[in-house]
C-alpha cells in the first residue's frame, strides 16, 4: 500500500508567511478611501499610547472583526504575523490587555464622536456610486445571552435561554443595500422598541432628501408614538399589529375576500387606546391544517390563524403582507452580527466600553459590505461573509522581496484569481471619502 512521508523534519523557522493573504485587498479599499484620514479628522482624540496613533488602534479592533476573529483573544494570531503588520502598515499588534484597556479608557471620549464619524460613513455610501430612488427600512431588536457580572447584562425578554441575563440591543438595516444604518447596544430589560424613534430621527438625516422611505417592523414596534412619528415625516409603513381583546371579538367576522384555497385577506380603520389617530388595518385570514397548527402561536379562532397589520401603505392587503414578508432579511442579517461579528458581545465589564465595541462591530460589518458592493462582481454580492473570507481574505501567502521589490506571493492556481484581480482594478476607480 502506498504510505505518505515517513521521515519528515519538522521545523518553526519560516518566515514572512501569512493566513491572510487576502487582506491586502482590505488595506487597499481602506488606503483608497483614505480611512485613516478620514478618522483623524472626525475624532478629536489624544493617544496616550505613543507606540500607536488613534486611527491605527481602532484598526488594530476593526481588522480582527472583518477577518473572522471573533474575541479579542483571538486576535493574538495576529500579533504573530509580520506580514499582515506590513501588509497594513501597522507598526506591531497590541496585546489583548491593550485592546480591553483601550476600550474602557476611552469609551466615554469618543464613542460619540465615534457615531458621528459612522453616520458620516454611512451617508456617504447611501449616495455612492448612485442616489436610489427608494429606501426601506426594516428595525428589529435581539437578544444577545451573556454569563457575567457585566454592567447592564441583567434579565428580561430572552425566549431562547428564559431566565439568563442579557444585552438587548436595538438594530435597523436598508434592505436593497444591507446596510446596518442603526445599532444600539441597551440593557437586557430594554422595551423593544426603546429608542427607535431617536434613532429613526438619526436615520432620516442621513438619507437624500425627497426619496420614497418606508418602514417594517415586528409586533415589538407597535407604538403609537412610532406610528405618529411615521406619519408626520409621510412614511409609509407596516408593523405587525398585536390582537387586542376587541379585535378577537370584532375580526372573525368581518367580511373577507378570498386570495387563494388557504388565505383571505380584509381590512378595518382602529384606532388604539391613547394613540392619537385611527389607522388602517389589515388582516390575513389563513385556513389551518394540522402541521401548521403545530406551527403557529398566533391568534386562531377554529381552523384559522389571523395575521394583522397596522399600515399606511397604498396596497392590497394582500400586497401589504407580501412587502412585509421581504423583513426576513434583517433576521439574517441579525445572525451575521451575532455569529460572523462580535456585536452585543461584552469583552469588558462597563457598559459604556461594551458599546462603543459593538460600534466598532457595526463599522466592520458595513465596511465588509461596502467593500462588496463597490469592488466584487455581481456573482459575489449574494455570498455569506464568512465565504468571503475563506475564498478571498484567509488565503495563505508568502512575502518576499525580489530585486527590493515587495511581493505578495498567493498560491498557483487559486480558484479565485480573477477575482482578486477584479477587485484590485475596482478599488482604484474608488473615490475617497470627502
Amino acid at each position: 500500500m502506498r504510505q505518505g512521508a515517513l521521515k519528515v523534519r519538522v521545523s518553526f523557522t519560516a518566515a514572512s508567511l501569512t493566513h491572510f493573504g487576502g487582506v491586502y485587498l482590505l488595506h487597499q479599499f481602506l488606503q483608497k478611501l483614505r480611512f485613516r484620514s478620514f478618522l483623524y479628522r472626525s475624532i478629536p482624540y489624544q493617544q496616550r499610547n505613543n507606540q500607536y496613533t488613534f486611527s491605527e488602534i481602532l484598526l488594530t479592533h476593526l481588522y480582527p472583526m472583518m477577518l473572522g476573529l471573533e474575541n479579542i483573544e483571538k486576535s493574538a494570531f495576529l500579533r504573530l504575523d509580520s506580514v499582515f503588520r506590513y501588509l497594513t502598515g501597522l507598526p506591531s499588534f497590541p496585546h489583548s490587555t491593550s485592546l480591553r484597556r483601550f476600550l474602557v479608557r476611552s469609551a466615554s471620549v469618543i464613542q460619540p464622536s465615534l457615531h458621528t464619524a459612522h453616520n458620516e460613513l454611512r451617508r456617504y455610501f447611501l449616495t455612492y456610486p448612485a442616489i436610489h430612488s427608494s429606501f426601506c427600512l426594516d428595525f428589529d431588536s435581539t437578544v444577545k445571552t451573556l454569563y457575567g457580572h457585566q454592567e447592564g447584562v441583567v434579565k428580561g425578554y430572552n425566549p431562547e435561554h428564559k431566565g439568563k441575563k442579557s444585552y438587548h440591543p436595538l438594530i435597523c438595516t436598508e434592505t436593497r443595500l444591507r446596510d446596518c444604518l442603526g445599532g444600539t447596544l441597551r440593557y437586557g430589560n430594554a422595551h423593544t422598541a426603546e429608542g427607535v424613534e431617536e434613532m429613526f430621527d438619526q436615520i432620516i438625516t442621513l438619507l437624500p432628501h425627497k426619496q420614497r422611505l418606508r418602514v417594517r417592523a415586528d409586533a415589538g414596534f407597535f407604538d403609537g408614538k412610532f406610528v405618529s412619528q411615521l406619519s408626520r415625516h409621510n412614511v409609509g409603513f407596516a408593523i405587525v399589529a398585536p390582537v387586542s381583546r376587541l379585535m378577537k371579538h370584532q375580526i372573525p367576522g368581518l367580511l373577507y375576500e378570498r386570495v387563494n384555497d388557504f388565505e383571505s385577506t380584509t381590512e378595518f380603520a382602529y384606532k388604539p387606546y391613547q394613540w392619537e389617530n385611527a389607522y388602517r388595518f389589515v388582516v390575513l385570514r389563513e385556513r389551518l391544517t394540522e402541521q401548521r397548527k403545530a406551527q403557529l402561536k398566533l391568534f386562531t379562532v377554529d381552523a384559522y390563524a389571523y395575521h394583522i397589520i397596522v399600515t399606511d401603505l397604498k396596497l392590497t392587503p394582500y400586497g401589504v403582507f407580501s412587502f412585509y414578508q421581504d423583513r426576513a432579511g434583517i433576521e439574517r442579517i441579525v445572525r451575521i452580527l451575532k455569529d460572523d461579528y462580535p456585536f452585543a458581545s461584552a469583552p469588558t465589564k462597563f457598559f459604556i466600553a461594551n458599546s462603543l465595541y459593538a460600534e466598532l462591530s457595526l463599522i466592520a460589518y458595513n465596511l465588509i459590505i461596502w467593500f462588496k458592493r463597490l469592488c466584487l462582481p455581481e456573482e459575489w454580492q449574494a455570498c455569506t461573509v464568512e465565504t468571503l473570507r475563506q475564498r478571498l481574505l484567509l488565503i495563505p501567502a508568502i512575502f518576499t522581496k525580489t530585486s527590493n521589490r515587495p511581493t505578495l506571493k498567493l498560491p498557483k492556481g487559486n480558484l479565485y484569481q480573477e477575482t482578486f484581480e477584479y477587485a484590485q482594478e475596482r478599488i482604484q476607480k474608488i473615490q475617497p471619502i470627502a
